[in-house]
């Protein structure tokens, strides 16, 4: 800083420096590029898969599978990879798995006697192919969901209202996944279905869900009472089987008594018969007066007069009455 004659201060003039030339720059410019673009081909040139992915690397557009966690090496802007989440994923259908609201378009069938329920489903379901995850479908998890309400509907719709509500859920369920389990593998769009259940399954209207209540309230009493009559049968029975040997065994007595009776009738008869074959006259002398022995003794004599009153009464044996 100098001063003039008036007192005042003045900057003194320095000399200007002369702009870097158009090489320079471009060579600057050029370097930092190449810095940029050495950085951009060793950060693409490197990727990693967790534990529970899998990677489809595309070389030219041909797809490979890669299923090894870790660091792994690609050509960089040649090969692009994609990663795919290999762990159990969850798929509700009727209802919003966050409200619990029930979704009608999805819940609401008719079975097979013309009833309607609401029927609620979890699918768990996960990737098995990641190749043909990524290509083979748009959307594979909405593929899935589209076959599910259309076997779920099929399979509700077999099944009288009472099984769906009650004793038939195990085997809806177990046919539901059967059925996609073996669509999916046709499909081949890399999905496996891992488990159906249904959540909930009931009446669409309080009215008519009170009154299942009620039927399978009668179910039990009924299934009660069939106990019940089942004990009450296994302690009868065996009092009645006895009573019906006795019953047996006393007719079998009997039935052998007349027989030996009938058997001993018949040889007397014959014995008589041979008796009177070879002395007609004597046997059947002795057979009056046998027959004679045992009416007389009953028999009573009466004396009337003329008039029919009765004079005397006796016996035939004598005794006078």
């Amino acid at each position: 800083m100098n001063q003039n004659m008036n007192g005042y201060a003045y900057e003194a003039a320095q000399p200007k420096k002369a702009p870097p030339s158009p090489a320079k720059v471009i060579k600057g410019a050029v370097v930092i590029l190449l810095i940029l673009i050495a950085a951009s081909v060793v950060l693409n040139s490197f990727y990693t898969i967790g534990e529970q992915e899998n990677a489809v690397v595309t070389t030219f557009g041909t797809p490979q599978a890669v299923t090894t966690s870790g660091l792994h090496f690609k050509i960089p802007f040649v090969q692009e990879v994609e990663k795919v989440n290999m762990t159990i994923f969850g798929l509700p259908i009727g209802y919003d798995p966050y409200t619990n609201a029930s979704i009608t378009d999805e819940s609401l069938m008719i079975t097979s006697d013309y009833n309607f329920v609401n029927v609620d489903f979890y699918l768990e379901y996960r990737v098995t192919d990641p190749i043909a995850y990524l290509y083979h479908a748009e959307e594979p998890a909405e593929v899935l969901k589209t076959l599910a309400l259309s076997y779920i509907r099929d399979t509700v719709g077999t099944y009288n209202v009472d099984d769906v509500i009650t004793t038939g859920k195990n085997q809806i369920q177990s046919e539901v996944k059967d059925k996609l389990a073996a669509r999916l593998e046709k499909e081949g769009i890399g999905l496996q279905v891992v488990n159906a259940t249904i959540q909930d399954a009931e009446p669409p209207t309080n009215e008519v869900l009170a009154a299942f209540k009620e039927v399978e309230n009668a179910k039990q009493g009924a299934e009660t009472a069939l106990n019940n009559a089942n004990k009450y049968k296994s302690e009868q029975i065996p009092a009645a089987e006895a009573e019906a040997d006795q019953l047996l065994q006393r007719a079998e007595a009997t039935k052998q008594a007349r027989i030996n009776e009938a058997n001993g009738q018949v040889a007397r008869f014959n014995s008589m018969y041979e008796e009177y074959r070879r002395f007609p006259d004597i046997t059947r002398q002795r057979m009056y007066f046998e027959a004679m022995e045992n009416i007389l003794p009953g028999m009573r004599v009466i004396i009337q007069d003329e008039n029919g009153n009765t004079l005397n009464m006796f016996d035939i044996d004598g005794a006078k009455k």
